[in-house]
Formats: structure tokens, C-alpha cells, sequence
């Protein structure tokens, strides 16, 4: 009855009943495993195209619009960017002393050349806790981060105390700012002065010249802080810790691992 009310023949209906599996819907089944743990891991953070980024560095060969059929056949997506109106913020006393020795070229050819650094609140139950980061230009790591219920020059300091303690070479690195009351403080330039950094900071008014660091607070925000709602201010700091150095550090490490392979790969060849 079924057959003929939908006018297909019933020797072609047991075929399709009984055909087996097909390689390719075998490879995608195995496919959605593998993307349905990834965007587990991600705690749902992961779109197509990350997602696709990210299965490449494993040494898969989807193409990205497969695997954005797969996750939209399976009910995944990864969290959209919050659109709000453009703010201009607080302008702060100009330093013409310090330029913007960056110059918006966020491209670095080596480590530990080019820093970035900001601030960034994230809303708590608490109060705000803001969150102070380092940034290398050339690997997107976050190499040094501070947490504090205030905006000090202190937390700014042990961000980049971080990111010294780090560090493998003895060369000079720039590290660009904006112009805020910390990074303009004595302390915070003796400490670069100290330890051969050289300060860059953006001009007044224009947040895009730190526009790297903006771009990993949007992703922080939208992938993680924005998703959630923290009672305290210490389930903030396990949480933001949790992404930077479980999440956002080791993803950077893989897919630099995978360029510097790619790399050398091609200079044997040339060999």
C-alpha cells in the first residue's frame, strides 16, 4: 500500500531496503564521530569553519562545505558573533613620547617579536573581574595573562612578568598598547626597559591599531565568556583559565607544529 500511494515500485523499494552502506556514507558516519567530539571539546564553540581548520591539522581532507553540511544535518553550529553598536571609548592623556612602532602590521616572521597587549572585563556575580593578556603576533599563544578585580598597573605588570619568564630568547621584542593609565605608569616602563622590550602603543582613539588583541577578546567572549553566567569571580578565573591554557594555547601549538612540518617538508623536497 505504502508503495503505491507514494507510486514507487516494490522491487525498488527492498532494493533501497536492503542495498548496503555506501563508502561515502560510511566515511561521513565516521566523519560526524569525529566532528561531534571536537565540538564536544570546544564546549560547542567550534564552527565549520574552524571546525574544518582544525580537522585538516588532524589529516583529514573534507572540503568545508562537507563538513558544514554534516554539522547542519546533525543540529551543530558554533556561537555567532554578538553584533552591538559601535562605542567609542574613554580618550586617554596622549603620550607623543611612545609610537605606534607597530604600525597595524600584526605579521610576525618569528617568535617573540611582536607583543600585543590589553585589558578586558568579564561581568561576574561578584562584580567585574578583568583580565589582562600578552600576546605573541607570530603564533597567536597567549604567553602571558592576569586576573584582578581592579585595572592596576600591578595586573598589567604580571601579565607581562609572564610572558618574560617565558621566553626563550634574549632579543628585543616589541610589545604594543593602547595608551591607558597603566601602560603609560613609571613602573610598567621601567619593567620594559628592564627586560629589552620595546614600547609601541596605538594612537589615541583608534582601537584598531590593537586590533589583534580585540580579536582574541572577541573569541574569548563569544566562544566561552558569553555563553555563561559566573556566580563568582573565582568560577570565572578556572573558567577563562581553562580556555586560554586548554583550549586557545594548545590549538596555536598545533597548528604552528603543523606549518613549521609542512615547512621543512618542503626544504628537504628542494634538497
Amino acid at each position: 500500500m505504502m508503495c503505491r500511494l507514494l507510486r514507487v515500485s516494490s522491487s525498488g523499494f527492498y532494493d533501497w531496503l536492503l542495498r548496503p552502506v555506501s563508502t561515502r556514507q560510511k566515511e561521513n558516519q565516521r566523519l560526524l564521530i569525529l566532528i561531534r567530539q571536537m565540538h564536544a571539546d570546544s564546549q560547542g564553540a567550534l564552527g565549520a569553519p574552524r571546525m574544518h581548520e582544525d580537522l585538516v591539522e588532524r589529516g583529514e581532507t573534507a572540503s568545508k562545505n562537507r563538513i558544514a553540511r554534516l554539522m547542519a544535518g546533525d543540529g551543530l553550529q558554533g556561537w555567532p558573533r554578538r553584533r552591538k553598536r559601535g562605542q567609542r571609548g574613554k580618550q586617554e592623556t596622549p603620550m607623543p613620547q611612545v609610537e605606534n612602532i607597530l604600525a597595524r602590521d600584526f605579521s610576525a616572521q618569528e617568535p617573540e617579536t611582536k607583543w600585543v597587549t590589553d585589558i578586558t572585563e568579564i561581568k561576574t556575580g561578584e562584580g567585574v573581574l578583568y583580565l589582562c593578556i600578552a600576546l605573541d603576533l607570530y603564533n597567536k599563544l597567549v604567553v602571558g595573562w592576569s586576573m584582578h578585580h581592579r585595572q592596576d598597573r600591578q595586573m598589567v605588570m604580571r601579565a607581562v612578568e609572564m610572558a618574560i619568564w617565558q621566553r626563550q630568547g634574549v632579543g628585543r621584542v616589541i610589545l604594543h598598547s593602547d595608551r591607558g593609565s597603566q601602560f603609560r605608569s613609571g613602573d610598567y616602563q621601567a619593567l620594559l626597559v628592564r627586560n629589552w622590550l620595546i614600547c609601541s602603543m596605538s594612537a589615541v582613539g583608534h582601537c584598531g591599531d590593537n586590533a589583534a588583541c580585540e580579536g582574541f577578546f572577541g573569541m574569548l567572549k563569544r566562544e566561552r565568556v558569553n555563553r555563561k553566567t559566573y556566580r563568582t569571580m573565582d568560577v570565572a578565573r578556572a573558567d577563562v583559565f581553562n580556555y586560554i591554557e586548554c583550549f586557545h594555547n594548545p590549538r596555536m601549538r598545533r597548528r604552528i607544529a603543523k606549518i613549521d612540518q609542512q615547512f621543512s617538508d618542503l626544504l628537504e623536497a628542494s634538497v
